[in-house]
């Protein structure tokens, strides 16, 4: 991962491949963002006309290169747009300072070293600005030809070093900005190798593996429930969704502990490895991607490592549900019915509506150790990419408290999130004359449907919210931003922001 370091030097006398600067859309032109004063100078103060020559507006995600000015050790100077000017004594918005930093890392893809004079009014600025650094500069070169050797981005290695000036190295709260930015982007780049690694090779039980070696590493408490285990201790939702695979399913539970702690969390992760919809087999051109239907257990693995690498002051646990879904002659089929985890039967009317039978088990487990909260995370509706795009995801709950606490921490760590409800007109179409539940509903409202779902298997008296996160876990559009094309790791800041926020007691 590209390197992380704070900088007094002057931009001048910095030996670098480029120089990094902020330019805004101003009403009247672009204009030079703070940080770049000493290079605005070299060029007499015309700096600004000088990119408008060029064709800069200062719109958000542009960038202009052109040559340093005389007496520059650096060769070239990287202008990056900012979006809009912000209003007077008002700084740049973190998101826009983030999305910059990625696209100009991005962009110096093959380059040693880069300085950053991008606007930093604290250390808040630097975190943020580091973090889209280390997220823009990401790359999965795993099966490409030479490997390692030849990491991708056109056959270029990512951006190696970072120094961001104007940055205080000794300063304590300087330095946590970005040693917090270093361990949240470095677990959230983990959960995009584990999207984009394909499904021959992330089956369940390699994926519980990846999660027993970093457990290890980080002294994370962890235990895997395998196909023996789950008949024992009758998880039919998890199994059910397995059964027509060769790779047997996986329960992980991952637990964080701080000696610290008043609050618990729980983190429940969909982690379908590969959903080929089973017997309700997906038409073609709707499951090459599928690798991605296990985002959910990605971004809640990655989310309880960073907790425990952070030392937050809360208890995490994760819950990874693990299966393939595969058409087989030992597949659950349509009219199935599933006893859960909780004891409840569930109908299956749609094997593809998989998802939520290994949330529902997974879910009534974490409830078991009542938590203060649980929050699950799952690629698990196309009808809420269709209400929200492929850009935002939704946010569902039980108590409307807890579901504006969850949409305040996405909205802080700048991922687009949108709060939705739970009708309750609409739990009646998931009436079944078999069993208690049938998992699918009425067709109309689809992603709220499951949402109703999820929350028959929540344990009384819990705060939970549920992420749908089908539309922005996998990108499969041109990269922006500091989000590249593939996995994306949606939804890990989202998480370990609320974490961060019940640890210091103002969660709500």
């Amino acid at each position: 991962m590209t390197a992380l370091t704070l900088s007094t030097a002057a931009a001048a006398g910095l030996r670098a491949d480029a120089i990094v600067i902020g330019v805004a859309k101003g009403d009247r032109g672009p204009v030079v963002a703070p940080g770049a004063e000493a290079v605005d100078k070299a060029y007499d103060g015309r700096l600004a006309g000088v990119l408008e020559t060029l064709g800069a507006s200062g719109a958000e995600g542009e960038v202009t290169k052109l040559p340093a000015p005389s007496g520059f050790k650096a060769p070239v100077v990287v202008a990056v747009g900012l979006g809009s000017e912000p209003e007077k004594d008002s700084g740049f918005d973190a998101e826009a300072l983030r999305r910059a930093a990625g696209v100009a890392a991005r962009a110096l893809s093959g380059s040693k070293k880069a300085a950053f004079a991008l606007p930093l009014e604290d250390a808040a600025d630097a975190g943020v600005v580091g973090e889209g650094v280390l997220l823009g500069a990401y790359s999965f070169d795993a099966y490409k030809e030479n490997g390692k050797d030849r990491k991708a981005k056109n056959g270029k290695a990512p951006l190696a070093e970072a120094a961001l000036l104007g940055g205080k190295p000794r300063d304590k709260a300087y330095k946590a900005a970005i040693e917090r930015a270093a361990a949240v982007a470095e677990e959230l780049n983990r959960a995009r190798d584990l999207v984009n690694t394909p499904p021959n090779d992330l089956n369940p039980e390699a994926f519980a593996a990846v999660a027993q070696a970093a457990a290890k590493e980080h002294g994370i408490k962890v235990q895997v429930l395998d196909e023996k285990a789950l008949t024992k201790g009758g998880y039919g939702g998890i199994l059910g969704v397995g059964a027509g695979s060769a790779s047997g399913p996986r329960l992980v539970k991952l637990s964080y502990t701080s000696p610290k702690a008043t609050k618990s969390l729980a983190f429940v992760g969909k982690g379908i490895t590969y959903d080929s919809g089973g017997i309700s087999l997906k038409p073609a051109g709707h499951n090459e991607t599928m690798k991605c239907d296990m985002a959910g257990a990605a971004a809640v693995f990655a989310a309880v490592v960073a907790a425990a690498r952070l030392g937050l002051e809360v208890n995490v646990t994760g819950w990874l549900a693990l299966a393939e879904n595969m058409p087989s002659g030992s597949a659950t089929r349509p009219g199935d019915v599933l006893r859960m985890y909780s004891g409840k039967t569930v109908e299956v009317l749609n094997t593809d509506a998989e998802g939520r039978l290994v949330l529902a088990d997974a879910l009534w487990a974490a409830s078991q150790e009542k938590p203060d909260a649980i929050i699950d995370v799952a690629t698990l509706t196309g009808a809420m990419m269709l209400a929200l795009g492929s850009r935002t995801y939704g946010v569902m709950a039980n108590d409307d408290a807890f579901r504006s606490a969850v949409y305040e921490a996405a909205e802080e760590v700048g991922e687009p999130a949108w709060p939705m409800p739970l009708p309750e007109h609409l739990r009646k179409g998931m009436d079944s004359a078999t069993a208690d539940i049938a998992n699918m509903g009425e067709r109309m409202g689809g992603g709220l449907v499951a949402g109703l779902f999820l929350r028959e298997f929540v344990g009384e008296g819990i705060a939970w919210a549920h992420l749908d996160i089908a539309g922005p876990a996998y990108n499969e559009g041109g990269p922006f931003g500091y989000t590249p094309k593939g996995g994306t790791g949606t939804a890990v800041r989202t998480l370990v922001r609320v974490a961060e926020r019940v640890a210091l007691g103002d969660l709500g």
